[in-house]
């Protein structure tokens, strides 16, 4: 574990359906409600359409594989920047805590959670003067459950987790009502729209992104029971559960609304609904996306705070955010500190740029933590792995040059925001220097 040995630890209490819910709960937010629209501006029909969530679903599952042998051969807290403290060092491993679980969580968190606020206030008939307060009031009560500890958290995830598939069925369904048993349509060419070969590649953007978050499992490994057959069994379940859903959502907005109808819509999951239930529909989908909001709200909070936990433990923060309650056994005062940092970036209102400054890092942190694997396998070629990726080097290599090309194709599209992502990483450096000069002083 990363605290002492006379420090209270955490509690190995998640299952291999908790573990696939925490997966299906950090992957499925809002993107699979909107994302599509754009995937279908940069096609011209169905096919591509379908083949480019189909191949975005294949890739993520290359990286799932790899965090699966990662999480067996360590299953403790701290996901990423566990593996980069202890194959790079500390200074790698912070500066990825220092861009995630200080910025990128708590900004989108933020983001997700006005989502989630506007969607909810939206059924509920309430102005927009209450998006801020409904946002803020759902942080603090997903900070409270998960005060009291892992399994309540793991509750309300699950519950949140089923509600939101249960939204992506209805969607199913509802497409394949109104497609009248004429299923012909899914894969037919859009005549009004031409696009090059470029724009292929730029749908596959925003559809891995819709794939990302599957790492947040990773995150609570040391809360994982029997994480050397769980943790596979569980990523490899929760990511299977969200590929399908993800396919069977864009075949129904195919069904419903054909090509040209989803490249136009700019809210594709409210538009399908309110061609067969009218504004009654919409309610119904605003619900929806809101539970699944939340859902990740609940998530992308726990896994975070053992983030930060782990880096108080090892002396990266201040030690008090490496601290677990000892009843609760959860990391309160990282739990805290996530939340009310979530807040402030809440009531501040930039915090959408500052998730858009990060992308780039957190890309990163996945190529160099996948990058790890390499490592692990050079350095204990005699460690028992219950589980190993297949086809290794293939897989992993695929996956972390499949990134880096991300990472360069958003660099082109948005140099700005992949400029500051990386001196946000780079001013972490100094900040980690100070730090270790503070603590030596104090020794």
């Amino acid at each position: 574990m990363t605290t002492t040995d006379s420090s209270p630890a955490y509690l190995r209490r998640l299952g291999v359906w908790d573990g696939a819910m925490i997966v299906v709960g950090g992957v499925i937010g809002a993107g699979i409600f909107r994302t599509p629209a754009t995937v279908a501006e940069r096609t011209a029909s169905g096919l591509p359409l379908l083949a480019l969530w189909v191949l975005g679903g294949l890739l993520t599952l290359t990286g799932v594989l790899c965090y699966a042998e990662l999480g067996s051969r360590r299953p403790q807290a701290g996901g990423i920047y566990l593996y980069l403290r202890e194959a790079f060092g500390m200074l790698p491993a912070f500066l990825f805590g220092w861009t995630m679980a200080l910025i990128n969580y708590p900004g989108s968190v933020a983001a997700v959670a006005i989502t989630f606020a506007d969607y909810l206030c939206k059924a509920a008939g309430l102005s927009t003067e209450w998006v801020t307060p409904v946002g803020v009031a759902a942080i603090v009560f997903i900070v409270g459950v998960n005060f009291t500890g892992i399994r309540a958290g793991a509750i309300l995830q699950n519950v949140f987790a089923v509600l939101k598939l249960a939204a992506v069925a209805l969607l199913v369904a509802v497409g394949l009502v109104l497609a009248h048993g004429h299923l012909g349509g899914v894969l037919a060419t859009d005549t009004t729209r031409t696009v090059s070969h470029g724009a292929f590649v730029g749908a596959l953007l925003p559809v891995l992104f819709t794939y990302g978050g599957f790492h947040y499992l990773n995150d609570l490994a040391g809360e994982v029971r029997d994480p050397q057959r769980t943790l596979p069994r569980a990523l490899l379940l929760g990511m299977l559960g969200v590929v399908a859903a993800y396919v069977l959502a864009n075949v129904a907005y195919l069904t419903g609304m054909g090509h040209a109808g989803l490249a136009a819509s700019t809210a594709p999951a409210a538009d399908l609904m309110h061609r067969l239930f009218g504004t009654a529909g919409e309610k119904v989908m605003a619900i929806g996306i809101a539970c699944s909001t939340f859902g990740y709200c609940s998530i992308a909070i726990a896994g975070g705070a053992r983030v930060l936990q782990t880096m108080g433990a090892d002396g990266a923060l201040f030690r008090a955010v490496g601290r677990i309650d000892p009843v609760s056994r959860a990391p309160r005062v990282a739990l805290a500190l996530l939340g009310g940092w979530t807040i402030v970036l809440m009531l501040w209102g930039n915090f959408g740029q500052l998730v858009d400054y990060t992308t780039v890092g957190e890309w990163l942190g996945h190529a160099f933590g996948i990058g790890t694997l390499f490592w692990y396998r050079w350095k204990f070629v005699d460690e028992p792995a219950p589980y190993r990726v297949p086809w290794f080097p293939l897989m992993p290599l695929v996956f972390v040059l499949t990134v880096l090309g991300v990472i360069v194709a958003t660099a082109v599209s948005s140099p700005h925001d992949a400029g500051m992502s990386l001196l946000i990483i780079a001013l972490g450096a100094p900040v980690y220097w100070l730090w270790q000069s503070l603590r030596r002083k104090a020794a």
